[in-house]
């Protein structure tokens, strides 16, 4: 399957659930690949702990794969090659869990002729090899969402790949409106879809929303709130519901939630089972938050459902 995360706006935690979500798909024993479409800042490398990608790689990377038509892009296995000790090494049942990179210091760059293809070729042959296919792309309405918006209006991919997307958002006022405007508003992924070929009721029922950063004024780390905070927090809950609902993203396009973590604040890593349990840095309810996304993520049921 593949998936393609975006967001309107940086700093939603994109980039840092779509990596921790390949992570624990890959440890639930099925295959997952990892492209940064991310082409003006393609550093998910440094989430993954891999020195020689950090900020994308030197060469041979999906810049120059779809840029200048050269081979294959670089594929990296991270179970291999991190360089961070939980993830060093295939733990046993895992699946396999491989990055496409961008390359260092070239950055976002329009459709060209050609460029279309490469990316369809691209995408047919790792959908073929890998259980889930997530591509991070940059924030807001990008050059990386309309090739790939392109892509997949193809006969070759509408006709054979099951495409799928997720808008990634924080659980603020100002967040809820941006990704609303980017799939809806003038020039969001609906209108750019329908422009390459899509057929809008049917691209829209592919789209779902990811809410990240939430607070849950009930959870233990918030013990220490006053009553009085704890009621604000209900109120502005309340409201942001209403909000989300009004504007197209609320409960019935939810996929999943990412409570607040101060690990994924700070630090954006993946989170490890050792970063709950052993070194009890990570919240266990991030962690199964992830878990479940990265099974609903692949279940038919939970699309449908919704």
């Amino acid at each position: 399957m593949l998936i393609f995360a975006t967001s309107d706006k940086g700093g939603t935690g994109r980039s840092v659930t779509s990596c921790n979500v390949a992570y624990r798909h890959a440890l639930q024993g099925r295959d997952a690949c990892y492209l940064d479409f991310d082409f003006g800042s393609p550093t998910a490398g440094a989430i993954f702990d891999l020195p020689e990608a950090l900020a994308g790689v030197a060469e041979g990377g999906l810049h120059s794969y779809l840029i200048d038509g050269r081979p294959d892009p670089q594929e990296i296995n991270i179970w291999a090659s991190s360089q961070r000790e939980a993830l060093r090494g295939r733990p046993g049942g895992a699946g396999e869990l491989t990055m496409l990179p961008g390359d260092r210091g070239r950055g976002e760059f329009s459709s060209a002729p050609g460029m279309v293809e490469r990316c369809i070729e691209l995408l047919l042959r790792v959908d073929e090899e890998y259980d889930l296919v997530l591509v991070d792309l940059s924030a807001g309405r990008s050059y990386a969402t309309e090739i790939v918006l392109e892509a997949t209006a193809s006969p070759l991919m509408r006709d054979t790949v099951l495409a799928r997307w997720i808008v990634f958002h924080r659980w603020t006022r100002q967040h809820i409106i941006a990704a609303s405007s980017l799939v809806h508003g003038p020039q969001g992924i609906l209108d750019t879809g329908e422009q390459k070929g899509h057929d809008r009721a049917e691209l829209a029922e592919r789209i779902r929303f990811v809410r990240t950063a939430v607070l849950d004024p009930s959870a233990p780390e918030q013990a220490g709130l006053r009553p009085e905070q704890l009621a604000w927090l209900d109120v502005c809950n309340r409201r942001l519901q209403g909000l989300a609902s009004r504007s197209g993203v609320g409960q019935a396009k939810l996929l999943g939630e990412v409570p607040l973590d101060p690990v994924l604040q700070w630090q954006e890593q993946l989170l490890s089972n050792d970063d709950v349990w052993m070194y009890r840095t990570a919240n266990e309810r991030t962690v199964n938050a992830l878990e479940e996304l990265a099974k609903k993520i692949v279940d038919e049921s939970a699309w449908e459902g919704l």
